[in-house]
């Protein structure tokens, strides 16, 4: 697939759009290694103007003074990458966000969990300007402004939405390798989506059912770890079935590095517990939906997607 007048253009701007952990985490990091970065805010706008964002890392405490923070998009105008942080449950925004920000050759990146964020933001911006990227860190925001890292940098996947990985893309992953980021470029996007959905399906989904509990608690506890691999062997037979490559040991590795998490909140349960929406349709709702359309049984996933419906009804 080839778009007509893209180029792998230098980034002398970006703007992240959703300033909570990931946005606010990466955004300011990209800032201290001297990037060009504009933040869209809503709540933490007056916070953030006044005492600027603060990540607390194992390996040393940063901060970023002089935030160049604003409450509209109109206010940023166009720069050369958007990087989208929203919680999927704020998609609906995008439609009015994003064009004040765009330019004849912006790239937007969205690092959203789940499926079909790619596909919403090609019917927003057009297909040719969407790259994804998957984040795999421990990062949650302990107050206004304020960044809390328990695993980080981390490492991240990129790719392009609907093509081969190009240099655009790749220029995209050096700017977070270069303050450390552990990055890989992948020529099928949704490959990577499907395999990140093998962790998050079970950790995320039992943390809320299990009725608020942590990574340790889950595999401590013999009703839910039992539940576990069964869901993750779901989700890899219909990430298989739709061409993807899940291997066996990948499945297992991804029970093996969670104990080393400690007792980690994954991200659902933190909004859960805050009182925030979960993203629910984005991570359980559409693989659920996808089988079903392909024929493919996900019992056990229906029936955590049922509880979670039924959790956040709550």
């Amino acid at each position: 697939m080839c778009f007509v007048g893209f180029v792998a253009p230098p980034f002398a701007s970006l703007a992240i759009v959703g300033a909570g952990a990931i946005g606010s985490y990466y955004g300011a990091r990209l800032a201290l290694a001297g990037q060009d970065v504009r933040f869209l805010l809503r709540g933490d706008l007056d916070a953030v103007r006044t005492h600027g964002i603060t990540l607390r890392e194992k390996d040393a405490t940063r901060h970023l003074g002089g935030v160049a923070a604003f409450g509209r998009p109109e206010e940023i105008g166009p720069v050369d990458l958007v990087v989208v942080a929203l919680k999927t449950t704020a998609n609906a925004a995008l439609s009015a966000l994003l064009p004040p920000l765009l330019h004849a050759q912006t790239a937007v990146l969205t690092l959203q969990n789940g499926l079909g964020n790619e596909e919403l933001l090609a019917g927003t911006v057009g297909p040719e300007r969407v790259l994804g990227g998957l984040c795999y860190i421990g990062v949650t925001r302990e107050a206004p402004g304020v960044i809390v890292g328990y695993h980080t940098p981390g490492r991240m996947t990129f790719g392009e939405f609907g093509r081969p990985a190009g240099a655009r893309v790749r220029a995209v992953a050096g700017l977070f390798a270069s303050f450390g980021v552990g990055v890989r470029v992948l020529d099928n996007l949704a490959e990577a989506r499907w395999q990140k959905l093998v962790w998050n399906v079970p950790f995320n989904g039992l943390a809320i059912a299990g009725g608020g509990v942590t990574t340790d608690r889950i595999l401590g506890t013999p009703e839910l770890a039992a539940q576990v691999r069964p869901l993750m062997d779901e989700v890899a037979a219909a990430a298989r079935h739709f061409g993807y490559e899940v291997p066996e040991h990948f499945i297992q590795s991804q029970i093996d590095v969670t104990p080393g998490m400690g007792a980690y909140q994954p991200s659902s349960l933190v909004d859960f517990l805050a009182g925030r929406e979960v993203e629910v349709e984005a991570i359980w709702g559409e693989p659920l939906r996808r089988a079903s359309a392909a024929g493919i049984p996900m019992p056990r996933l229906a029936a955590l997607y049922a509880a979670l419906r039924r959790a956040v009804a709550r």
